[in-house]
């Protein structure tokens, strides 16, 4: 893995209390998409703090789903680091070192502080991003949900050299965009086989400064360096394709306080 994550200000909302057993309720536009067995994330994450630390799981979780479900932007991962950081504190024990990686590559990233990272290996190698401006994201999915095992099964092409690495600062947005101009992502090929509408939304955002797929797809996004320019496109994609999900969401370079 060779990656850059950033924490666009929307996501899932999950909250917790003391309860009988473990139970999860999900909520929220996207909550149809999920089920609460036999392999979400929020409990699985729930059941091996437990495991590692001999308890019985005993929470009521309660999950707002406000994210496309299998969409390459790691909500699922980032509500399993949630659950993580809550129950550790009703249960008033540490997450154990190595936990987050065994529920996926991403949760490590999610679990750390909510600010720009480089991520390498299988997930567990993280490192700060260089300095970068603020910026905003237009983040557009086309309804469809894509695996990402799936994705990575059709990738034709495993062995491949690492991208331009950062220079020592990208304080300006146009040194930002000049960088990840000359970046890629290898699992855009297979994602648009299985998922031509990909393509489709590239091109929708393709007035943008760049545009590019998120992991394993089929989310897209488009950078701005203003919240004007970033409102205005997501606009008029909601006039042209009102049955996708369109948003427009700040990214801060350092986690607020």
């Amino acid at each position: 893995m060779d990656s850059l994550a950033v924490f666009p200000a929307i996501g899932d909302r999950l909250s917790t209390a003391p309860g009988r057993g473990l139970s999860l309720n999900i909520v929220g536009f996207f909550s149809a998409g999920l089920s609460t067995e036999p392999d979400n994330l929020v409990l699985r994450a729930a059941r091996a703090l437990a495991t590692a630390h001999g308890l019985t799981p005993n929470a009521a979780l309660r999950l707002e789903k406000n994210l496309p479900v299998a969409s390459g932007i790691g909500g699922g991962s980032s509500d399993a680091a949630a659950a993580l950081r809550l129950l550790s504190r009703l249960w008033g024990v540490a997450i154990p070192h190595g936990l987050a990686l065994t529920l996926g590559a991403d949760v490590p990233v999610c679990l750390d502080a909510p600010q720009p990272r480089l991520m390498a290996g299988i997930g567990d190698r993280l490192s700060p991003a260089p300095p970068m401006p603020n910026f905003w994201m237009v983040l557009v999915n086309p309804g469809v949900g894509v695996a990402t095992g799936t994705v990575f099964a059709a990738v034709e092409q495993r062995d491949n050299a690492p991208g331009p690495p950062p220079p020592a600062g990208l304080r300006g947005f146009a040194a930002l965009i000049e960088w990840l101009a000359r970046q890629r992502n290898d699992l855009q090929a297979a994602a648009v086989s299985i998922c031509p509408v990909i393509a489709e939304v590239l091109t929708a955002l393709g007035d943008a400064p760049i545009a590019r797929m998120s992991g394993s797809g089929a989310t897209c996004f488009a950078l701005h360096d203003r919240q004007a320019t970033a409102v205005a496109q997501a606009e008029r994609l909601r006039r042209a394709r009102p049955g996708w999900w369109i948003v427009a969401a700040p990214v801060a370079a350092t986690p607020a306080r």
